[in-house]
């Protein structure tokens, strides 16, 4: 396979998935698409979606599967994500991962491999702190952050076994320098026979 990859990215909130998912979307010729900067263009632009969901994220939730899974399936119909698409922040929960299977499906596709960024707890709180201050984001405290990390632990982590039973992990380590983390990654991918795209 060269092209038309249908590519998830998974780690616990602050493994580097956003830094990952350009240099992923870049080499395989896929959008990258995040929930996440879905969301903060909404709050930035105080749109009715943004205001929920800037109450929602303040207290440390996950916004509904509801809300997002519209988001998504909008994202998935546009053109550029016909051939592959890079999911970052998506799915987050049992419920996500069956719409998506349903959503592919639907257009006879499915996931080809979910790449897992897996990084060490304290180091991830540490990024995520000098990231709050770097980028102004007064809803990172460290409090906040570890209750993201615990929601991360029991919502999101499940899906790794499921994931995991179909044979689509690629586990990767999150840590260490930008290009070798690219490396690894594809290295996995190609083992499981996801090319570059020339």
């Amino acid at each position: 396979m060269t092209t038309g990859a249908r590519l998830l990215i998974v780690g616990p909130p602050g493994s580097g998935k956003g830094t990952q998912a350009q240099f992923i979307a870049d080499r395989y010729g896929v959008p990258a698409i995040s929930t996440g900067d879905i969301f903060r263009a909404n709050i930035k632009n105080e749109t009715p979606l943004g205001l929920e969901v800037k109450a929602i994220t303040a207290r440390g939730e996950y916004v509904p599967d509801e809300i997002t899974n519209r988001i998504v399936a909008d994202r998935l119909a546009e053109a550029d994500a016909a051939n592959g698409f890079l999911l970052d922040g998506y799915p987050r929960t049992t419920g996500q991962v069956a719409f998506l299977d349903e959503l592919l499906a639907a257009s006879g596709a499915r996931l080809d491999a979910v790449i897992q960024l897996e990084a060490e707890t304290d180091e991830v709180v540490s990024r995520l702190l000098k990231r709050a201050v770097e980028q102004g984001r007064s809803d990172d405290s460290e409090e906040v952050i570890r209750h993201r990390l615990d929601v991360y632990a029991s919502e999101t982590a499940p899906l790794l076994s499921l994931f995991g039973e179909r044979g689509l992990l690629v586990a990767v380590d999150g840590l260490g320098a930008i290009d070798d983390v690219t490396a690894r990654i594809s290295e996995g991918l190609a083992e499981r026979g996801i090319r570059a795209a020339e």
